[in-house]
Protein backbone atom coordinates (compact mmCIF):
# COMPACT_ATOMS: atom_id res chain seq x y z
CA UNK A 1 0.00 0.00 0.00
CA UNK A 2 1.26 3.44 -1.12
CA UNK A 3 1.77 5.95 1.56
CA UNK A 4 -0.94 8.43 0.23
CA UNK A 5 -3.36 5.43 0.39
CA UNK A 6 -2.34 5.04 4.16
CA UNK A 7 -2.41 8.70 4.97
CA UNK A 8 -6.01 8.50 3.83
CA UNK A 9 -6.74 5.87 5.38
CA UNK A 10 -5.18 7.15 9.28
CA UNK A 11 -6.77 10.50 8.52
CA UNK A 12 -10.46 9.26 7.27
CA UNK A 13 -10.61 6.96 10.43
CA UNK A 14 -9.61 9.76 12.57
CA UNK A 15 -12.48 12.07 10.92
CA UNK A 16 -15.23 9.11 10.95
CA UNK A 17 -14.74 8.69 14.62
CA UNK A 18 -15.92 12.32 14.73
CA UNK A 19 -18.86 12.24 12.32
CA UNK A 20 -20.53 8.75 13.70
CA UNK A 21 -23.11 11.33 14.81
CA UNK A 22 -23.95 12.50 11.16
CA UNK A 23 -23.55 8.61 10.28
CA UNK A 24 -24.96 4.95 11.11
CA UNK A 25 -22.57 1.99 11.28
CA UNK A 26 -25.74 0.02 11.01
CA UNK A 27 -26.67 1.24 7.34
CA UNK A 28 -23.52 0.45 6.49
CA UNK A 29 -23.28 -2.88 7.60
CA UNK A 30 -26.62 -3.68 6.39
CA UNK A 31 -25.68 -2.32 2.81
CA UNK A 32 -22.60 -4.50 2.78
CA UNK A 33 -24.33 -7.94 4.22
CA UNK A 34 -26.94 -7.38 1.68
CA UNK A 35 -24.72 -6.98 -0.96
CA UNK A 36 -22.34 -10.02 -0.08
CA UNK A 37 -25.40 -12.57 0.41
CA UNK A 38 -28.15 -11.44 -1.88
CA UNK A 39 -26.45 -9.92 -4.96
CA UNK A 40 -28.36 -9.17 -7.77
CA UNK A 41 -25.28 -8.94 -10.31
CA UNK A 42 -25.59 -12.22 -11.78
CA UNK A 43 -29.23 -12.19 -12.70
CA UNK A 44 -28.77 -8.49 -13.65
CA UNK A 45 -25.86 -9.38 -15.97
CA UNK A 46 -27.74 -12.02 -17.48
CA UNK A 47 -30.86 -10.36 -18.15
CA UNK A 48 -28.71 -7.32 -19.88
CA UNK A 49 -26.52 -9.30 -22.19
CA UNK A 50 -27.59 -12.55 -22.67
CA UNK A 51 -31.77 -12.09 -23.24
CA UNK A 52 -31.62 -8.62 -24.50
CA UNK A 53 -27.63 -8.21 -25.59
CA UNK A 54 -25.96 -5.57 -27.11
CA UNK A 55 -27.09 -1.78 -27.10
CA UNK A 56 -25.93 0.04 -29.67
CA UNK A 57 -27.79 3.64 -29.87
CA UNK A 58 -30.79 3.48 -32.48
CA UNK A 59 -31.48 -0.39 -32.36
CA UNK A 60 -34.58 -2.12 -30.95
CA UNK A 61 -32.51 -3.55 -28.55
CA UNK A 62 -31.45 -0.14 -26.56
CA UNK A 63 -35.16 0.84 -26.26
CA UNK A 64 -35.73 -2.58 -25.24
CA UNK A 65 -32.80 -2.07 -22.38
CA UNK A 66 -34.09 1.08 -21.59
CA UNK A 67 -37.60 -0.06 -20.98
CA UNK A 68 -36.25 -3.35 -18.95
CA UNK A 69 -34.54 -0.78 -16.38
CA UNK A 70 -37.50 0.76 -15.47
CA UNK A 71 -39.46 -2.46 -15.11
CA UNK A 72 -36.65 -3.75 -12.72
CA UNK A 73 -36.23 -0.24 -10.70
CA UNK A 74 -40.00 -0.55 -10.78
CA UNK A 75 -40.00 -4.14 -8.90
CA UNK A 76 -37.60 -2.43 -6.32
CA UNK A 77 -39.70 0.07 -5.53
CA UNK A 78 -37.66 2.64 -6.96
CA UNK A 79 -39.03 5.51 -9.18
CA UNK A 80 -37.74 5.56 -12.92
CA UNK A 81 -38.52 7.28 -16.41
CA UNK A 82 -37.04 7.14 -19.83
CA UNK A 83 -35.90 11.01 -21.08
CA UNK A 84 -35.67 11.61 -24.52
CA UNK A 85 -32.53 13.50 -25.20
CA UNK A 86 -32.25 13.43 -29.12
CA UNK A 87 -33.04 10.94 -32.09
CA UNK A 88 -30.58 8.96 -33.96
CA UNK A 89 -29.95 6.46 -37.17
CA UNK A 90 -32.34 3.52 -36.31
CA UNK A 91 -31.01 0.52 -37.47
CA UNK A 92 -31.41 -3.16 -36.94
CA UNK A 93 -28.81 -5.88 -37.06
CA UNK A 94 -30.15 -9.32 -38.65
CA UNK A 95 -28.25 -12.30 -39.68
CA UNK A 96 -24.48 -11.82 -41.13
CA UNK A 97 -22.99 -15.08 -43.40
CA UNK A 98 -19.93 -14.93 -44.84
CA UNK A 99 -18.31 -17.92 -46.65
CA UNK A 100 -15.05 -18.22 -48.76
CA UNK A 101 -16.85 -20.18 -51.97
CA UNK A 102 -13.32 -20.80 -53.92
CA UNK A 103 -10.45 -21.99 -54.37
CA UNK A 104 -12.22 -23.71 -51.25
CA UNK A 105 -15.38 -23.89 -49.36
CA UNK A 106 -15.37 -22.77 -45.37
CA UNK A 107 -17.61 -20.59 -43.12
CA UNK A 108 -15.69 -17.24 -42.39
CA UNK A 109 -15.78 -15.96 -38.66
CA UNK A 110 -17.11 -11.94 -39.01
CA UNK A 111 -19.98 -9.51 -39.19
CA UNK A 112 -21.36 -6.71 -40.93
CA UNK A 113 -20.56 -3.35 -38.81
CA UNK A 114 -23.13 -1.49 -36.95
CA UNK A 115 -25.11 0.71 -38.97
CA UNK A 116 -23.84 -1.40 -42.57
CA UNK A 117 -26.17 -1.64 -45.32
CA UNK A 118 -27.59 -4.74 -46.24
CA UNK A 119 -27.24 -7.06 -49.19
CA UNK A 120 -31.18 -6.37 -49.01
CA UNK A 121 -32.14 -10.07 -49.01
CA UNK A 122 -29.30 -11.54 -51.65
CA UNK A 123 -26.66 -13.33 -50.64
CA UNK A 124 -23.57 -11.57 -52.85
CA UNK A 125 -20.54 -13.75 -54.31
CA UNK A 126 -18.02 -11.79 -55.65
CA UNK A 127 -14.09 -12.21 -55.67
CA UNK A 128 -12.07 -10.50 -53.23
CA UNK A 129 -9.27 -7.87 -54.45
CA UNK A 130 -6.78 -5.38 -51.99
CA UNK A 131 -6.41 -1.91 -51.79
CA UNK A 132 -2.99 -1.62 -53.53
CA UNK A 133 0.70 0.51 -53.01
CA UNK A 134 0.02 2.97 -55.36
CA UNK A 135 2.30 5.73 -56.15
CA UNK A 136 0.06 8.38 -55.60
CA UNK A 137 -3.70 9.94 -55.86
CA UNK A 138 -3.80 10.51 -59.41
CA UNK A 139 -2.79 6.72 -59.74
CA UNK A 140 -5.41 5.51 -56.98
CA UNK A 141 -7.68 7.06 -59.33
CA UNK A 142 -6.78 5.44 -62.12
CA UNK A 143 -6.98 2.09 -60.42
CA UNK A 144 -10.40 2.41 -58.67
CA UNK A 145 -12.25 1.36 -61.96
CA UNK A 146 -10.83 -2.34 -61.01
CA UNK A 147 -13.35 -2.66 -58.06
CA UNK A 148 -16.42 -2.65 -59.86
CA UNK A 149 -18.53 -5.84 -58.56
CA UNK A 150 -16.09 -6.81 -55.75
CA UNK A 151 -15.37 -7.17 -52.27
CA UNK A 152 -11.79 -4.60 -51.48
CA UNK A 153 -9.79 -5.48 -48.75
CA UNK A 154 -8.69 -2.08 -46.38
CA UNK A 155 -6.79 -3.44 -43.60
CA UNK A 156 -3.50 -4.69 -42.59
CA UNK A 157 -2.48 -8.01 -42.40
CA UNK A 158 -0.91 -9.02 -39.29
CA UNK A 159 2.10 -10.43 -39.27
CA UNK A 160 1.25 -12.47 -36.19
CA UNK A 161 -2.15 -13.47 -34.77
CA UNK A 162 0.16 -14.35 -31.57
CA UNK A 163 -0.09 -11.58 -28.59
CA UNK A 164 2.97 -9.89 -27.68
CA UNK A 165 3.27 -12.20 -23.92
CA UNK A 166 2.92 -15.17 -25.74
CA UNK A 167 5.96 -14.09 -27.96
CA UNK A 168 8.32 -12.75 -24.55
CA UNK A 169 7.17 -16.55 -22.99
CA UNK A 170 7.95 -18.62 -25.70
CA UNK A 171 9.98 -16.76 -28.53
CA UNK A 172 13.71 -16.55 -28.47
CA UNK A 173 15.12 -13.01 -28.21
CA UNK A 174 15.72 -12.87 -32.05
CA UNK A 175 12.52 -13.96 -32.80
CA UNK A 176 10.79 -11.30 -30.58
CA UNK A 177 13.28 -8.79 -32.13
CA UNK A 178 12.49 -9.99 -35.38
CA UNK A 179 8.36 -9.94 -35.38
CA UNK A 180 8.96 -6.36 -33.78
CA UNK A 181 10.75 -5.02 -36.27
CA UNK A 182 8.46 -6.97 -38.81
CA UNK A 183 4.98 -5.63 -36.98
CA UNK A 184 6.84 -2.01 -37.34
CA UNK A 185 7.76 -1.87 -40.73
CA UNK A 186 4.51 -3.59 -41.53
CA UNK A 187 2.77 -0.55 -39.68
CA UNK A 188 4.13 1.80 -41.72
CA UNK A 189 3.91 0.48 -44.72
CA UNK A 190 0.26 -0.04 -45.01
CA UNK A 191 -0.34 3.77 -43.54
CA UNK A 192 1.76 4.83 -46.29
CA UNK A 193 0.04 2.73 -48.36
CA UNK A 194 -3.57 4.50 -47.40
CA UNK A 195 -2.08 7.87 -47.54
CA UNK A 196 -1.05 7.50 -51.04
CA UNK A 197 -4.79 7.18 -51.84
CA UNK A 198 -5.21 10.61 -50.88
CA UNK A 199 -8.50 9.45 -48.69
CA UNK A 200 -8.55 8.64 -44.88
CA UNK A 201 -10.78 5.64 -43.26
CA UNK A 202 -13.94 7.63 -43.53
CA UNK A 203 -13.67 8.83 -47.45
CA UNK A 204 -12.00 5.28 -48.70
CA UNK A 205 -14.90 2.48 -48.31
CA UNK A 206 -17.31 5.69 -49.70
CA UNK A 207 -15.05 6.20 -52.92
CA UNK A 208 -14.74 2.42 -53.38
CA UNK A 209 -18.23 1.58 -53.05
CA UNK A 210 -18.77 5.09 -55.80
CA UNK A 211 -16.53 3.00 -58.22
CA UNK A 212 -18.55 0.14 -57.72
CA UNK A 213 -17.53 -2.34 -54.77
CA UNK A 214 -20.11 -4.91 -53.78
CA UNK A 215 -19.00 -4.13 -50.07
CA UNK A 216 -15.93 -3.14 -47.86
CA UNK A 217 -13.70 -5.99 -45.91
CA UNK A 218 -11.85 -4.99 -43.04
CA UNK A 219 -10.12 -6.27 -39.69
CA UNK A 220 -9.21 -3.99 -36.90
CA UNK A 221 -6.62 -6.52 -34.69
CA UNK A 222 -6.86 -5.55 -30.95
CA UNK A 223 -3.41 -7.09 -30.38
CA UNK A 224 -5.59 -10.04 -27.73
CA UNK A 225 -6.63 -13.85 -28.72
CA UNK A 226 -9.15 -13.47 -31.78
CA UNK A 227 -10.50 -10.47 -30.68
CA UNK A 228 -11.40 -7.62 -33.10
CA UNK A 229 -12.41 -4.14 -32.49
CA UNK A 230 -15.75 -3.80 -33.83
CA UNK A 231 -16.97 -0.23 -34.36
CA UNK A 232 -19.47 1.38 -37.24
CA UNK A 233 -19.33 1.34 -40.92
CA UNK A 234 -18.70 4.13 -43.18
CA UNK A 235 -20.33 2.93 -46.28
CA UNK A 236 -23.66 4.07 -47.39
CA UNK A 237 -25.40 1.48 -50.17
CA UNK A 238 -22.85 -1.46 -49.38
CA UNK A 239 -21.92 -3.88 -46.91
CA UNK A 240 -18.91 -3.63 -45.07
CA UNK A 241 -17.74 -6.70 -43.16
CA UNK A 242 -15.28 -7.32 -40.39
CA UNK A 243 -13.32 -10.64 -40.63
CA UNK A 244 -11.39 -12.26 -37.37
CA UNK A 245 -7.63 -11.93 -37.92
CA UNK A 246 -7.13 -15.76 -39.00
CA UNK A 247 -9.62 -15.25 -41.88
CA UNK A 248 -8.51 -12.21 -42.98
CA UNK A 249 -4.60 -12.80 -43.10
CA UNK A 250 -5.47 -16.22 -45.02
CA UNK A 251 -7.75 -14.22 -47.37
CA UNK A 252 -5.18 -11.70 -47.98
CA UNK A 253 -2.63 -14.70 -48.54
CA UNK A 254 -4.32 -16.04 -51.42
CA UNK A 255 -5.31 -12.36 -53.05
CA UNK A 256 -1.55 -11.52 -52.76
CA UNK A 257 -0.79 -14.79 -54.51
CA UNK A 258 -2.94 -15.22 -57.37
CA UNK A 259 -5.78 -16.90 -55.71
CA UNK A 260 -8.39 -15.00 -56.95
CA UNK A 261 -10.58 -15.75 -53.97
CA UNK A 262 -14.12 -15.51 -53.76
CA UNK A 263 -16.70 -14.86 -50.62
CA UNK A 264 -20.28 -14.97 -50.69
CA UNK A 265 -21.83 -12.56 -47.99
CA UNK A 266 -25.07 -12.48 -46.42
CA UNK A 267 -25.94 -9.04 -44.66
CA UNK A 268 -29.40 -8.88 -43.49
CA UNK A 269 -29.90 -5.66 -41.55
CA UNK A 270 -32.88 -2.87 -41.82
CA UNK A 271 -33.36 1.02 -42.03
CA UNK A 272 -35.89 2.31 -39.11
CA UNK A 273 -35.30 5.83 -39.98
CA UNK A 274 -34.84 8.11 -37.22
CA UNK A 275 -35.86 6.93 -33.63
CA UNK A 276 -35.70 8.73 -30.40
CA UNK A 277 -32.99 7.91 -28.05
CA UNK A 278 -33.16 7.50 -24.41
CA UNK A 279 -31.26 8.20 -21.12
CA UNK A 280 -32.85 6.41 -17.93
CA UNK A 281 -33.00 7.99 -14.95
CA UNK A 282 -33.65 6.33 -11.23
CA UNK A 283 -34.69 8.60 -8.46
CA UNK A 284 -34.67 8.11 -4.58
CA UNK A 285 -35.48 11.43 -2.83
CA UNK A 286 -34.42 13.24 -0.73
CA UNK A 287 -35.92 14.25 2.64
CA UNK A 288 -34.20 16.69 4.12
CA UNK A 289 -32.27 18.69 1.56
CA UNK A 290 -33.98 17.12 -1.96
CA UNK A 291 -32.90 19.95 -4.32
CA UNK A 292 -29.30 18.66 -3.53
CA UNK A 293 -28.21 15.33 -5.37
CA UNK A 294 -25.39 12.49 -5.65
CA UNK A 295 -25.75 10.44 -8.69
CA UNK A 296 -24.38 7.22 -9.78
CA UNK A 297 -23.17 7.01 -13.03
CA UNK A 298 -22.64 4.76 -16.10
CA UNK A 299 -23.44 5.06 -19.45
CA UNK A 300 -25.91 1.90 -21.18
CA UNK A 301 -25.00 2.08 -24.79
CA UNK A 302 -22.41 -0.60 -26.39
CA UNK A 303 -20.60 -1.00 -29.32
CA UNK A 304 -22.36 -4.21 -30.53
CA UNK A 305 -19.73 -6.58 -31.77
CA UNK A 306 -20.04 -8.83 -28.12
CA UNK A 307 -22.70 -7.70 -25.61
CA UNK A 308 -21.19 -5.03 -24.27
CA UNK A 309 -20.36 -6.75 -20.72
CA UNK A 310 -17.24 -5.02 -19.70
CA UNK A 311 -18.09 -1.75 -21.57
CA UNK A 312 -20.44 -1.08 -19.92
CA UNK A 313 -22.78 -3.84 -18.62
CA UNK A 314 -20.58 -3.94 -15.47
CA UNK A 315 -20.86 -0.27 -14.53
CA UNK A 316 -24.41 -0.18 -15.63
CA UNK A 317 -25.48 -3.55 -13.20
CA UNK A 318 -23.18 -2.05 -10.37
CA UNK A 319 -25.13 1.44 -10.28
CA UNK A 320 -28.68 -0.74 -10.59
CA UNK A 321 -27.34 -2.93 -7.68
CA UNK A 322 -26.75 0.09 -5.50
CA UNK A 323 -29.44 1.75 -6.02
CA UNK A 324 -31.10 -1.41 -4.81
CA UNK A 325 -28.79 -1.72 -1.91
CA UNK A 326 -29.84 1.87 -0.43
CA UNK A 327 -32.92 1.57 -1.39
CA UNK A 328 -33.59 -1.22 1.05
CA UNK A 329 -31.41 0.17 3.57
CA UNK A 330 -30.85 3.54 3.41
CA UNK A 331 -34.73 4.45 1.92
CA UNK A 332 -35.19 7.91 2.93
CA UNK A 333 -31.56 9.79 2.27
CA UNK A 334 -30.66 13.10 3.53
CA UNK A 335 -29.98 14.00 -0.36
CA UNK A 336 -31.44 13.05 -3.76
CA UNK A 337 -30.28 9.99 -5.43
CA UNK A 338 -29.70 9.98 -9.27
CA UNK A 339 -28.93 6.95 -11.21
CA UNK A 340 -27.85 8.27 -14.46
CA UNK A 341 -27.91 5.43 -17.17
CA UNK A 342 -26.78 7.39 -20.32
CA UNK A 343 -27.13 6.36 -24.06
CA UNK A 344 -25.18 7.18 -26.63
CA UNK A 345 -21.31 7.52 -24.65
CA UNK A 346 -20.09 5.70 -27.44
CA UNK A 347 -20.66 8.59 -29.90
CA UNK A 348 -19.73 11.29 -27.89
CA UNK A 349 -20.56 11.42 -24.01
CA UNK A 350 -23.90 12.31 -26.14
CA UNK A 351 -26.34 11.18 -23.41
CA UNK A 352 -24.96 12.89 -20.72
CA UNK A 353 -24.12 15.88 -22.05
CA UNK A 354 -27.35 16.38 -23.25
CA UNK A 355 -28.49 15.80 -19.23
CA UNK A 356 -26.46 18.40 -18.48
CA UNK A 357 -27.79 20.96 -20.81
CA UNK A 358 -31.61 19.92 -19.91
CA UNK A 359 -31.05 20.08 -16.08
CA UNK A 360 -28.97 23.05 -14.94
CA UNK A 361 -30.45 23.39 -11.60
CA UNK A 362 -29.30 19.49 -10.99
CA UNK A 363 -25.81 20.02 -12.17
CA UNK A 364 -25.45 23.18 -9.80
CA UNK A 365 -26.65 21.45 -6.72
CA UNK A 366 -24.72 17.84 -7.12
CA UNK A 367 -22.70 16.61 -4.03
CA UNK A 368 -21.00 14.28 -6.34
CA UNK A 369 -21.32 11.93 -9.51
CA UNK A 370 -19.59 8.85 -9.40
CA UNK A 371 -19.04 6.88 -12.34
CA UNK A 372 -18.07 3.56 -13.24
CA UNK A 373 -17.08 2.54 -16.95
CA UNK A 374 -13.53 0.84 -17.90
CA UNK A 375 -14.26 -2.96 -17.31
CA UNK A 376 -15.02 -5.71 -14.89
CA UNK A 377 -12.28 -5.02 -12.08
CA UNK A 378 -12.35 -3.60 -8.59
CA UNK A 379 -11.55 -0.15 -8.53
CA UNK A 380 -8.03 1.02 -7.90
CA UNK A 381 -8.10 4.82 -8.57
CA UNK A 382 -10.08 7.44 -7.65
CA UNK A 383 -8.54 11.50 -9.03
CA UNK A 384 -10.69 14.56 -7.38
CA UNK A 385 -10.78 15.79 -10.70
CA UNK A 386 -8.96 18.98 -9.85
CA UNK A 387 -11.28 19.43 -7.39
CA UNK A 388 -9.37 21.26 -4.43
CA UNK A 389 -11.72 19.74 -1.33
CA UNK A 390 -12.38 16.22 -2.60
CA UNK A 391 -9.74 15.21 -0.57
CA UNK A 392 -11.38 16.63 2.66
CA UNK A 393 -14.21 14.86 1.71
CA UNK A 394 -13.25 11.42 0.33
CA UNK A 395 -11.19 11.38 3.50
CA UNK A 396 -14.45 11.06 5.64
CA UNK A 397 -16.32 9.10 2.72
CA UNK A 398 -13.87 6.51 2.20
CA UNK A 399 -13.15 5.63 6.11
CA UNK A 400 -16.40 3.07 6.44
CA UNK A 401 -15.57 1.28 3.41
CA UNK A 402 -14.09 -2.62 4.32
CA UNK A 403 -10.56 -2.54 4.48
CA UNK A 404 -10.23 -5.54 2.15
CA UNK A 405 -11.93 -3.36 -0.89
CA UNK A 406 -10.34 -0.08 0.30
CA UNK A 407 -6.47 -1.54 0.16
CA UNK A 408 -6.38 -1.41 -3.57
CA UNK A 409 -7.09 2.14 -4.23
CA UNK A 410 -4.77 5.18 -4.78
CA UNK A 411 -6.02 8.30 -4.59
CA UNK A 412 -4.61 11.43 -6.36
CA UNK A 413 -5.67 14.61 -4.80
CA UNK A 414 -6.90 17.31 -5.87
CA UNK A 415 -5.68 15.31 -9.39
CA UNK A 416 -6.13 16.60 -12.86
CA UNK A 417 -9.50 17.10 -14.91
CA UNK A 418 -8.47 14.70 -17.66
CA UNK A 419 -9.51 11.26 -19.14
CA UNK A 420 -12.73 12.75 -20.75
CA UNK A 421 -13.70 9.81 -22.39
CA UNK A 422 -16.28 8.77 -20.12
CA UNK A 423 -19.72 10.51 -18.91
CA UNK A 424 -18.12 12.11 -15.42
CA UNK A 425 -16.35 14.41 -17.73
CA UNK A 426 -19.57 15.76 -19.28
CA UNK A 427 -20.52 16.99 -15.68
CA UNK A 428 -16.15 18.12 -14.89
CA UNK A 429 -16.49 20.30 -17.84
CA UNK A 430 -19.89 22.21 -16.67
CA UNK A 431 -17.67 23.10 -13.03
CA UNK A 432 -19.55 20.15 -11.36
CA UNK A 433 -18.30 17.56 -9.26
CA UNK A 434 -17.87 14.42 -10.99
CA UNK A 435 -15.29 10.84 -10.20
CA UNK A 436 -14.05 8.33 -12.28
CA UNK A 437 -14.03 4.83 -9.95
CA UNK A 438 -11.33 3.71 -12.37
CA UNK A 439 -11.08 0.07 -12.44
CA UNK A 440 -8.20 -2.85 -12.66
CA UNK A 441 -7.20 -3.61 -16.27
CA UNK A 442 -8.24 -7.38 -16.44
CA UNK A 443 -6.60 -6.79 -20.16
CA UNK A 444 -9.53 -4.69 -21.07
CA UNK A 445 -7.98 -3.03 -23.66
CA UNK A 446 -6.94 -6.00 -25.56
CA UNK A 447 -9.56 -8.42 -25.15
CA UNK A 448 -13.07 -7.00 -24.45
CA UNK A 449 -12.99 -3.40 -25.11
CA UNK A 450 -15.08 -2.99 -28.30
CA UNK A 451 -14.64 -5.91 -29.28
CA UNK A 452 -16.90 -9.28 -30.13
CA UNK A 453 -15.26 -10.69 -26.82
CA UNK A 454 -17.04 -8.16 -24.62
CA UNK A 455 -19.69 -11.29 -23.36
CA UNK A 456 -21.02 -12.21 -20.07
CA UNK A 457 -18.22 -14.99 -19.22
CA UNK A 458 -15.35 -11.86 -19.21
CA UNK A 459 -16.83 -10.73 -16.25
CA UNK A 460 -15.13 -10.96 -12.67
CA UNK A 461 -18.17 -10.85 -10.21
CA UNK A 462 -16.43 -10.55 -7.02
CA UNK A 463 -14.48 -7.70 -8.23
CA UNK A 464 -18.27 -6.31 -9.36
CA UNK A 465 -19.53 -7.06 -6.21
CA UNK A 466 -16.57 -5.13 -4.36
CA UNK A 467 -17.36 -2.04 -6.43
CA UNK A 468 -21.31 -2.17 -5.58
CA UNK A 469 -20.23 -2.36 -1.91
CA UNK A 470 -17.63 0.45 -2.63
CA UNK A 471 -20.06 2.73 -4.61
CA UNK A 472 -23.09 2.41 -1.77
CA UNK A 473 -21.08 3.96 0.73
CA UNK A 474 -19.74 6.45 -1.31
CA UNK A 475 -23.09 7.31 -1.90
CA UNK A 476 -24.45 6.94 1.70
CA UNK A 477 -21.43 8.90 2.70
CA UNK A 478 -21.67 11.51 0.35
CA UNK A 479 -25.37 11.87 0.82
CA UNK A 480 -25.10 12.49 4.91
CA UNK A 481 -22.14 14.88 4.13
CA UNK A 482 -23.45 18.52 6.37
CA UNK A 483 -22.38 20.72 3.52
CA UNK A 484 -21.83 20.64 -0.32
CA UNK A 485 -18.57 19.61 -1.62
CA UNK A 486 -17.07 23.39 -2.52
CA UNK A 487 -16.36 23.67 -6.21
CA UNK A 488 -12.81 25.66 -6.13
CA UNK A 489 -10.46 24.28 -8.81
CA UNK A 490 -6.79 23.89 -8.69
CA UNK A 491 -5.14 25.95 -11.09
CA UNK A 492 -3.26 23.94 -13.68
CA UNK A 493 0.17 24.14 -14.96
CA UNK A 494 1.99 25.02 -18.21
CA UNK A 495 1.70 22.54 -20.40
CA UNK A 496 5.33 20.49 -20.84
CA UNK A 497 5.11 20.72 -24.57
CA UNK A 498 3.83 23.98 -25.64
CA UNK A 499 4.61 25.86 -21.75
CA UNK A 500 1.49 27.91 -22.55
CA UNK A 501 -1.13 27.55 -19.47
CA UNK A 502 -3.40 24.28 -19.50
CA UNK A 503 -7.54 25.47 -19.29
CA UNK A 504 -10.33 23.53 -18.04
CA UNK A 505 -12.39 21.79 -20.14
CA UNK A 506 -15.10 23.69 -21.71
CA UNK A 507 -19.51 21.64 -22.08
CA UNK A 508 -19.76 20.96 -25.62
CA UNK A 509 -23.42 20.66 -26.87
CA UNK A 510 -24.64 16.91 -27.44
CA UNK A 511 -25.04 15.54 -30.68
CA UNK A 512 -28.73 15.37 -30.66
CA UNK A 513 -29.17 13.56 -34.16
CA UNK A 514 -26.84 11.05 -35.29
CA UNK A 515 -26.33 9.09 -38.43
CA UNK A 516 -29.66 10.75 -39.97
CA UNK A 517 -27.40 12.66 -42.98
Amino acid sequence: MKKFTILLYLVGLFVFSNVQGQTDQGIIDALIKEAEENSQLENLAYELLDVIGPRLVGTPQMKQAHDWAVAKYGEWGISARNEQWGEWRGWERGITHIDMVHPRTVTLEGTQLAWSPSTKGKAVTAEVIALPDVADSIAFQNWLSNVKGKYVMISMPQPTGRPDDNWKEFGTEESIEKMRLEKAAASEAWANRVSKTGLDRITLPRALEKAGAVGIVMSYWSNGWGANKIFGANTKTVPTIDLSLEDYGMLYRLVENGAKPQIRVTADSKELGAVPTFNTIAEIKGVEKPDEYVILSAHFDSWDGGTGATDNGTGTIVMMEVARLLKLHYPNPKRTILVGLWGSEEQGLNGSRSFVEDHPEIVAKMQALFNQDNGTGRVVNISGQGFLHAYEHFYRWLAPVPEDIKKHINTNFPGFPGGGGSDYASFVAAGAPGFSLSSLSWDYGRYTWHTQKDTYDKIVFDDVRSNAILTAILTYMACEEPELLPRDRAVLPASPRTGQQLTWPQPRPATRKGGLD
